[in-house]
């Protein structure tokens, strides 16, 4: 540099010149190969070079008297700052591909996850259909293990279960006489009990707040000692069941719609502290044994409109916040019977 300035004193003036139209050609250069992503480290150079000439040259322009050392440090401080702005980029560029890359690991990982719960969730349901009990019963406990792991299957499990226990089914007794099923009765009857059991473990309990909640369709079942108590479901449909021996839906909270239309209650029925906050339809219900609906909240319409009481029935304490539809309605003469206040006399034969 010294020999520059010494000796060619007249191309100092022109230096920042050249400086800046390296540094423009250095900088068009860099944008075009970004835009056509080829390598970049021979215009950053080029750029840098064009810093260095153009930083020294306004430096001895302005000021003629500066320390040469020290002029040539500021202009090298300009080159090295283009060549680690461009550093800083190449790392930034690094980090983005890194995300993208690991962002797309994850998205592949939790394509293969569905596709491996796909695969499960359709192998369980075609085993469902398997003429061995314990078969269907470990078809069963998958689909509802894949229901834990994967919620967004909650729903469909259900449905499935539900669409299970909607098969046609009545148990055989024993030809001998006795009240106990056949066999295969029993048999086929352990699997609807586990279908019972796991849809009960797969709806949230009644006191726990902001749950998910899940629609039941159990439209013509047959239910056997069906217990949903302590939970909470979004919509319940029991239309036109055989409900067996002795079933619980105390403490069961239903948000949505509950009907319980045409359907036959041959054994207990426990239904007292339920909480329906919908409309609560059992109309044309037959409860030929016990049923207790003691406590009962009704925050809905409800409806008892042609319902039959054949064994003792109580309406404890219940609480009807809307009309009640009590047209016809039935109780079977001498049970034990505790009414809604306005019943007595006008139901009772």
């Amino acid at each position: 540099m010294s020999a520059v300035t010494g000796k060619n004193a007249a191309l100092v003036k022109y230096l920042w010149i050249a400086g800046a139209v390296v540094s423009a050609v250095g900088g068009v250069w860099l944008l075009l190969v970004v835009r056509r992503r080829r390598p970049r480290l021979k215009p950053v150079l080029l750029t840098a070079v064009g810093a260095f000439l153009l930083v020294t040259g306004m430096l001895l322009v302005l000021d003629p008297t500066s320390p040469k050392h020290e002029v040539v440090k500021s202009g090298g401080l300009a080159a090295g700052s283009v060549v680690a702005l461009y550093a800083l980029w190449l790392n930034d560029r690094r980090r983005r591909m890194d995300e993208k890359r690991h962002d797309l690991e994850i998205e592949r990982a939790e394509h293969d996850r569905s596709r491996v719960a796909d695969e499960r969730f359709a192998r369980s349901v075609e085993l469902l259909g398997h003429e061995t009990e314990q078969v269907r019963v470990g078809a069963m406990h998958a689909l509802a293990g894949l229901a834990r792991s994967r919620p967004e299957y909650t729903q469909t499990v259900l449905d499935v279960l539900c669409a299970y226990l909607r098969r046609p089914f009545r148990p055989d007794t024993d030809p001998k006489g006795s009240d106990e099923y056949t066999a295969e009765s029993e048999r086929e009857l352990e699997v609807r009990l586990t279908a019972q059991r796991l849809i009960a473990d797969l709806l949230p309990p009644d006191d726990q707040g902001g749950a998910e909640l899940y629609d039941l369709n159990l439209t013509r079942a047959y239910l056997e000692y069906f217990d949903l108590s302590h939970r909470q479901v979004g919509e319940l449909v029991v239309r036109a069941a055989w409900l067996a021996r002795s079933n619980s839906f105390h403490h069961l909270v239903v948000h949505g719609g509950a009907w319980f239309t045409d359907s036959v209650s041959e054994g207990r029925l426990h239904a007292h502290d339920m909480v329906f906050c919908d409309v609560g339809w059992f109309s044309r219900i037959d409860c030929r044994d016990r049923v207790d609906f003691a406590r009962t909240r009704f925050f809905g319409r409800a409806k008892f409109a042609g319902a039959r009481f054949g064994g003792p029935v109580s309406f404890e304490g219940v609480e009807f916040a809307d009309s009640v539809d009590r047209d016809g309605v039935e109780v079977a003469a001498g049970v034990d019977a505790v009414l809604p206040e306005g019943w007595t006399g006008l139901v009772a034969r």
